[in-house]
């Protein structure tokens, strides 16, 4: 059959033959027929005819959940003799022009044409066709049991010590270190939150290996190919570690504005609220899952030096995943006036973290007359006096400790489960930064303190205004703001922020600050 010297055969019906880490497909006309390699990878031992038969024929059954018109059945290779020498799965070809890779680097080149499908329509079907998939999945305690830390912290453990065997990792020690580290680092604190996970049902027999290529956006719907049929354990885990395979894929070939829209549409349909920090810590996990296996190939490859450097590029992607998954505790004070809540919030809303805010805890949890603010009597270590207006109670050392009390137990609570959280309080006295300090070091989250500036003038105008408005729940007055002048106690690990020079009521700049300062944010 010839071929026009410009056609794509794959795209275009023509032979062809496709190779992967572990097997080899043949495409003709509109079928395809997937030939296992006899290669033992560690993880995969595909050397006897018997284990490629049963990784056949379970291609062919797990694979019908979610393509049955795809997958046609297994076909017996036999020999002279008659004997059966291999085993051979035989699919429908699909147009490989109508993959979701393909159609993204359509996208990207601007060489899309007419009639292709609209790809925010496209993920949003796929991710619907997941939680379907998720939703009818088996509980068990051998499927629960993959969820808990120690599991997943052996799957890390497995990939990054069979990277490190390989020529890749051998010669980028560091990046594999940094991984290790910064994934160890997450699980140490995170093990309430995966019980939850397991609580909750979250933890189900998916796809295992949810790459775009393997996503076809058809006329009358997609089809997910290609699931993970070799060892159980691998295609068991948490749903978001599925659904973060395809979001990391979409990541790396340029389209993050599908990841994050397929993640969305995954949570609309399931009703799934895992924090980003779960999510980006499993997008690390595929990514490095990604880059071992690319790394695999390499070896296999005469063309070593092209596939070592995606590999690179994928570890590089584990660790900008891992860093935006990070769980940070952040201190946001400075004197009254100086612009900690102006701050707070929209940097709350940057990390996708919980904001609390002492001034409205004080309200919100135990009432107005029954509390103070963060504002402590006698000139203590906050520099405050009591206000003679009946009301001093409210601003004794215990009601101001009480408020921290409160709010640093919800922080804790909530860094438990792996949400970052912001504290809004003034943070004047170092005996309440050290009690942030322990919580932040017993969750194994990260503490970032910032101290917001502005200057004196401008702190007494910001108070006056408020007052005058009365639309802040702070009570801080001039001459609150002149006894925390007068006490202040020198705050060196803080990153200090003059709020006159950023342009902390614009969102977007708030992010660009908090990027530039602070690393990567979460998007997921």
């Amino acid at each position: 059959m010839d071929t026009p010297a410009d056609a794509d055969p794959v795209t275009d019906g023509g032979p062809a033959v496709v190779e992967t880490h572990s097997a080899l497909i043949v495409l003709y006309g509109d079928e395809a027929h997937k030939v296992r390699k006899r290669i033992d990878l560690g993880f995969l031992d595909n050397r006897t005819v018997e284990a490629r038969a049963e990784q056949s024929r379970r291609e062919v059954e797990l694979n019908s959940r979610l393509a049955p018109d795809v997958y046609d059945g297994v076909l017996e290779v036999r020999g002279p003799d008659g004997e059966v020498i291999d085993h051979v799965v035989r699919m429908r070809r699909l147009p490989s022009g109508r993959s979701l890779e393909s159609l993204v680097w359509s996208r990207a080149s601007g060489s899309g044409r007419v009639g292709d499908p609209d790809l925010g329509a496209g993920v949003r079907e796929v991710a619907r066709q997941l939680d379907h998939l998720h939703a009818a999945s088996p509980h068990s305690e051998e499927i629960d049991a993959v969820g808990t830390a120690d599991a997943v912290a052996g799957l890390w453990r497995d990939s990054i010590d069979h990277l490190r065997r390989l020529s890749v990792g051998e010669d980028a020690p560091e990046i594999v270190d940094d991984v290790e580290w910064l994934a160890g680092e997450y699980l140490r604190g995170r093990d309430r939150l995966l019980r939850a996970r397991i609580e909750a049902g979250r933890v189900v027999d998916g796809h295992g290996d949810l790459l775009a290529a393997d996503v076809y956006l058809l006329d009358d719907g997609p089809r997910v190919i290609d699931c993970l049929e070799f060892d159980d354990r691998l295609r068991f885990g948490d749903a978001m570690l599925d659904a973060g395979f395809l979001a990391m894929d979409l990541d790396r070939v340029g389209a993050r504005d599908l990841a994050a829209a397929f993640l969305a549409a995954y949570r609309d349909f399931s009703g799934d609220d895992a924090p980003s920090s779960l999510v980006h810590h499993y997008i690390g996990y595929r990514a490095l899952v990604r880059a071992k296996v690319t790394a695999i190939r390499a070896e296999q490859s005469e063309n070593f030096g092209a596939d070592a450097r995606l590999a690179l590029s994928l570890a590089d992607r584990a660790v900008d995943a891992l860093l935006r998954a990070r769980v940070r505790l952040i201190l946001v004070g400075g004197v009254s006036g100086s612009g900690k809540s102006t701050l707070a919030a929209p940097l709350a809303v940057a990390l996708g973290a919980e904001l609390l805010r002492s001034d409205e805890l004080r309200f919100d949890e135990l009432g107005s007359d029954e509390l103070g603010s963060d504002v402590p009597a006698g000139g203590g270590a906050e520099g405050a006096r009591p206000r003679d207006d009946g009301t001093g109670d409210r601003y004794s050392e215990g009601a101001v400790s009480a408020v921290y009390s409160r709010m640093l137990a919800r922080a804790g609570e909530s860094l438990a489960l792996g949400r970052s959280v912001v504290l809004d309080a003034t943070w004047l006295d170092p005996r309440r930064r050290a009690q942030a300090e322990t919580v932040a070091a017993d969750a194994h989250a990260e503490l970032v303190e910032v101290s917001c500036t502005a200057p004196h003038a401008e702190l007494v105008r910001r108070i006056e205004e408020r007052g005058r408005t009365g639309t802040d729940p702070s009570e801080a007055t001039v001459a609150v703001l002149e006894s925390q002048l007068a006490d202040l106690a020198p705050w060196p690990d803080a990153i200090e922020v003059d709020t006159t020079d950023l342009d902390s009521r614009s969102a977007d700049a708030v992010q660009d600050w908090a990027a530039r300062t602070l690393g990567p944010l979460p998007w997921a």
